[in-house]
């Protein structure tokens, strides 16, 4: 039999650990081309730690043998191992081990370390892997997209909503066009303080994936990236999109001083931590950079990549431009301004359904408090609230940003269009040229797939 063959093996044990309500993991034994041991995953039955498939296998491979050593033996297992379990197979003295998809967070083969690479160790086994790695990363993704859903299930009705915020009735949501997905909700990080926050999760990002971070800026919500999130999940990545509070589906305090930089950017500090991201590219435009560019000198191991557009640092140490004067000055005077007609006139290829879904979320003025507030917050002064952590993101970006960098502009915004981003290309440490988007204005996720396909291309390859 091939390896191919005792991979499927291994996969059939993974499928008996899913239906088991395990993490889907199998492993086989095999002696001399003959398979003398099968393990599945099994810590929460037997509510063993170390209960993991190739454990298991190497146990029951043991008792066949009548003997620890297994010195001519190979183990074929659906995930790579980890610290443990690569322990016991050096420990057992195999001869080779295979397995199917990388792990990326605790894969002791490679991806985090390499203990089979270290050769002052007394005995050496042979490791390969990517063996049907689609097939075996896919029974992992399918299982936790399974999970996620059951626990949107449980979740659902677990938010009470505060006396002093607002929630957008759920059929305003209804049948918006290129928007699929379902909902997550949190309300139990310490700066929600209750309030109900919304973020999309989709894909699993397992196999050496990436997680792209999307955060959007002001009036715009999660929807505005409807035409780059399925181009990331195509290329098995896995998507986090979160609705600021006061947007989208996530809860909407009632008072415009609800409203404050450092209050938003804890929040999305907590998610990424809550959620555990990593291996995160941080895709960022309008609000969603002022805010998301300060985020990863607070955890730097975490993030890999960043793609910006139409953004900047406020760092309050030169004016602000007279576009984004002008519009904060249009937002006071017209505070119920209507949304779809702003997108409509800034992107005219897109359908009136399509603008009618930026006004979802604000179906009165009660509503739009984050409508409200978010011109002025932009750090203006030194001393501006967020002009300080701006300052020293800025610092992160030019001196100790170890990532890769990709920048799409479009060259029809009048507020944050090249001349600033040209700025934040100096600011930002082995920034290349950007990606120019001709008929792009402010909002350039309107014409988001060819960067986002130019993005899965661009970080596949650093």
């Amino acid at each position: 039999m091939a390896d191919e063959d005792f991979m499927r093996l291994a996969l059939a044990q993974a499928g008996e650990a899913a239906a088991a309500g395990e993490v889907p993991v199998g492993a086989v034994l095999v002696h001399q081309g003959r398979v003398i041991a099968t393990g599945r995953n099994a810590p929460i039955a037997s509510q063993d730690p170390t209960a993991h498939a190739e454990m298991l296998a190497l146990r029951a491979g043991a008792l066949a043998r009548d003997n620890y050593r297994l010195e001519d033996c190979e183990l074929f297992v659906t995930l790579e191992p980890c610290a443990m379990c690569a322990g016991a197979m050096l420990h057992a003295r195999l001869k080779r081990v295979v397995f199917g998809a990388t792990e990326p967070k605790t894969g002791a083969a490679g991806s985090v370390l390499n203990l089979f690479g270290q050769t002052q160790l007394n005995h050496q086994t042979q490791v390969q892997g990517g063996v049907l790695a689609q097939e075996c990363g896919a029974a992992l993704q399918d299982f936790f997209r399974q999970r996620r859903s059951a626990q949107r299930e449980e979740t659902r009705g677990a938010h009470p909503l505060r006396d002093d915020a607002l929630r957008t009735p759920d059929p305003a949501f209804d049948g918006l066009p290129g928007y699929p997905w379902q909902p997550n909700y949190l309300s139990d990080l310490p700066s929600l303080a209750r309030l109900r926050l919304h973020y999309l999760d989709e894909g699993q990002g397992g196999s050496g994936g990436l997680t792209y971070l999307c955060l959007h800026g002001n009036p715009a919500w999660s929807y505005l990236y409807r035409k780059m999130i399925p181009v990331f999940l195509e290329a098995r990545h896995r998507v986090v999109a979160p609705d600021l509070i006061g947007f989208g589906k996530s809860d909407k305090p009632k008072k415009d001083s609800f409203h404050s930089f450092a209050g938003h950017r804890q929040i999305l500090l907590e998610l990424v931590e809550r959620l555990d991201l990593r291996n995160i590219v941080l895709v960022v435009q309008d609000w969603g950079g002022l805010l998301g560019l300060t985020l990863p000198m607070a955890a730097p191991q975490r993030y890999r990549g960043l793609l910006v557009m139409n953004t900047t640092l406020a760092t309050g140490e030169v004016p602000l431009s007279a576009g984004f004067l002008a519009w904060r000055e249009m937002c006071a005077k017209n505070p119920d301004f209507d949304v779809a007609r702003l997108f409509a006139r800034g992107n005219p290829q897109m359908s009136a359904a399509e603008c009618a879904a930026y006004n979802a979320p604000f179906p009165d003025r009660g509503h739009r408090a984050a409508l409200r507030a978010f011109p002025p917050l932009v750090p203006e002064f030194a001393d501006s609230p967020g002009a300080e952590l701006s300052r020293q993101a800025r610092d992160f970006w030019r001196e100790h940003w170890q990532g890769q960098t990709l920048m799409a502009v479009g060259l029809q915004d009048p507020v944050l269009g090249l001349p600033v981003m040209r700025e934040l290309q100096q600011v930002i440490r082995g920034c290349p040229e950007p990606l120019l988007i001709d008929k792009a204005g402010h909002f350039v996720q309107e014409h988001g797939e060819p960067i986002a396909r130019r993005a899965v291309d661009f970080f596949s390859r650093t």
